[in-house]
């Protein structure tokens, strides 16, 4: 395995919370994602469905989790079921996990193979009442492929169509967006992993490079460090691309002059962390970047002590949103009257910084979190300011991690990673 696994009993604390909220007489059922086809032979490398990992640790195609707290037989009240390794799997594509294995991974028991699976759900099924199905419904979900989950959804409600389906997101909502330790630890190891990838490009920025050189800096040091790559895909957006929000072509040429705005974030263990900064190609800021750059640095700082129990995401941004105004009327960018004659739908300080500060990070890089309900100790939210300004060619947006304390500010899991305009200058110079 690439990244060192978290314990087993993180995983039965996950799936103990869980079940804790089902119905009772209820069962339910986590799928894997499928492997994506590509064209001909060729496939998407596989990524797990976060929720059959957060309840399991289980890191393989083709896997079930079926949960019934009040099976009648206590065996089979969690029951894990795996693809069978064979000779002809073993050969080309590498031994799966082995019952013994899945028990030390999972700590669940009962682990059976695929084949099994059918006539112990009917058997189970039919002992209760609800059955619980998992369908995504985070706010930013947007799809049209159908995923094994929704083959499944369709197959259960065929084969028993008087049970009561329930919805298995809202529960999982809550609880992914409160972190235990564990999980905690390996998302600071994420911010670790892009700690070091953004330290080893800083004095490889040139002017003349293409912006993907950068990108396959970060992708060596992530990959030696045991990530599988990035959490999401990069942003290196040098000059005017850096004022499109979600610029991913990463193929211009970097100029003398441009400022790069580089938005990226290292997975570990499936674990995301999501980071931005932006450095000058040559090495030095202009008076006007410095400018800008200090005053989303101040928003920043002053958004992140917000971050505490109790706190709604609206009223947040809109307090946010007031900080900004401030920042904006300093840079020349807005007036007093602008602001007295602004949309409420839409405030005047939209016109430069035109997204959310922040958003629920873990498993996800956007994780799960309802963002209508109070934030909580343990939850982890990026900050994320930025003022854009295409007539002027810049575009700047930094951002960090924090995970929410009980009492205090809020702990920043970037903390040692280089921010200010002297630290990002010093160590873009050090060696020329």
């Amino acid at each position: 395995m690439r990244y060192q696994a978290l314990p087993a009993s993180l995983y039965k604390r996950n799936r103990a919370k869980f079940m804790a909220q089902m119905k009772p007489k209820s069962i339910a059922i986590f799928n894997s994602n499928d492997i994506y086809p590509v064209s001909a032979d060729s496939t998407l490398p596989f990524a797990q469905h976060r929720d059959i990992f957060y309840l399991t640790g289980v890191d393989q195609e083709e896997s079930i989790l079926l949960l019934a707290p009040d099976a009648v037989n206590p065996e089979d009240r969690e029951i894990l079921f795996l693809r069978e390794t064979n000779d002809h799997i073993k050969v080309w594509e590498g031994e799966k996990l082995t019952k013994e294995k899945a028990r030390e991974l999972t700590g669940i028991q009962n682990v059976q193979w695929l084949p099994n699976f059918e006539s112990k759900l009917k058997e189970l099924a039919f002992q209760n009442e609800h059955i619980y199905i998992n369908t995504n419904e985070h706010y930013r979900a947007a799809t049209e492929v159908e995923t094994r989950e929704d083959r499944f959804i369709k197959k259960a409600k065929q084969m028993f169509p008087g049970h009561k389906f329930e919805r298995s997101n809202p529960i999982l909502q809550r609880l992914r967006s409160v972190k235990e330790p564990e999980e905690i630890q390996q998302i600071q190891r994420a911010c670790d992993i892009t700690e070091a990838g953004f330290r080893r490009i800083l004095d490889k920025v040139r002017p003349g490079m293409k912006e993907y050189e950068l990108e396959a800096e970060f992708a060596h040091e992530f990959l030696r460090r045991g990530s599988r790559g990035f959490a999401y895909t990069p942003i290196i957006a040098s000059g005017p691309n850096a004022n499109v929000l979600h610029y991913i072509q990463n193929d211009a040429e970097i100029k003398d002059g441009d400022l790069i705005l580089i938005d990226v974030g290292a997975e570990y263990g499936n674990w995301s962390s999501d980071m931005t900064r932006c450095v000058p190609a040559n090495g030095k800021f202009t008076e006007r970047q410095k400018e800008v750059y200090n005053a989303v640095l101040r928003v920043k700082d002053a958004a992140a002590k917000m971050l505490k129990p109790g706190v709604i995401w609206k009223d947040y941004q809109e307090k946010v949103g007031r900080i900004m105004e401030k920042e904006l009327i300093k840079l020349g960018l807005l007036t007093e009257e602008d602001i007295k004659n602004e949309d409420p739908a839409w405030p005047a300080y939209k016109k430069y910084f035109m997204h959310g500060t922040s958003h629920h990070m873990g498993l996800d890089t956007h994780d799960y979190g309802l963002l209508y309900e109070p934030m909580k100790a343990g939850m982890v939210f990026t900050v994320e300011p930025g003022i854009y300004i295409p007539e002027e060619g810049i575009g700047i947006r930094i951002e960090d991690d924090y995970v929410i304390q009980e009492e205090g500010e809020p702990i920043n899991l970037m903390k040692n990673i280089p921010i200010t305009v002297e630290e990002i200058e010093e160590l873009m110079n050090k060696n020329k």
